[in-house]
């Protein structure tokens, strides 16, 4: 250990281990697209095509790249939860502190109070004031109508005691067409003569 410098604590050892595993990732992700890359060629080149062997040479050369990053990872797993069982090597970050913006609490407070206290009574007032305008409106409505409701009935009862009157007049009218002298019907039995009474003359005088 060097002179004045002091040993890592369980939290840096374990932050590295981390960092390492977010390498060792990174770089499996990497030699995984490359693999893939030389499969896409292999698949477009012909059997006989002297390119083929390179690719597959280097394609075996990537398969055991891959396979040592793989068994890193796993030591790194070993390695990473031995660290975070040490106490202290687990450190919890705080949450970001939020910066609020805008007016401040009070003033929602001040808010509220002004309209409980100020707008509340005011609307309420008006609100007796518009209920009461309709009270009075409705109840002088049905006095308008009730007034002409009855002058409608005294005309509908004139116009059916004028109705009656033509109707009677009608029915007196076909009682005398249709009755004849002595109760008998006009046209009912045979034709008679009408007498003529002769005009008497004075006797003249002498």
């Amino acid at each position: 250990m060097v002179a004045g410098r002091s040993a890592p604590s369980p939290s840096d050892i374990y932050q590295g281990f981390r960092a390492q595993r977010t390498e060792l990732t990174d770089q499996l992700h990497d030699l995984e697209g490359t693999r893939e890359e030389i499969a896409d060629q292999l698949q477009e080149l012909a059997a006989g095509d002297p390119q083929r062997t390179a690719l597959e040479n280097r394609m075996k050369d990537v398969d055991a790249r891959i396979s040592s990053v793989d068994q890193m990872l796993a030591a790194n797993s070993a390695q990473l939860a031995q660290a975070s069982a040490i106490p202290g090597a687990i450190v919890e970050t705080p949450p970001p502190m939020v910066i609020r913006t805008g007016p401040p609490e009070e003033a929602f407070v001040l808010g509220g109070m002004f309209i409980v206290v100020v707008l509340l009574p005011i609307s309420i007032a008006f609100a007796r004031r518009i209920w009461r305008r309709s009270a009075a409106v409705v109840t002088s409505l049905p006095r308008e109508i009730g007034d002409r409701l009855m002058r409608v009935e005294q005309a509908v009862e004139a116009t059916a005691v004028e109705v009656e009157r033509i109707g009677e007049g009608q029915r007196f009218l076909t009682r005398l067409f249709t009755e004849g002298e002595g109760g008998r019907a006009l046209g009912a039995g045979a034709a008679q003569p009408i007498e003529r009474k002769a005009n008497k003359t004075p006797d003249r005088l002498p």
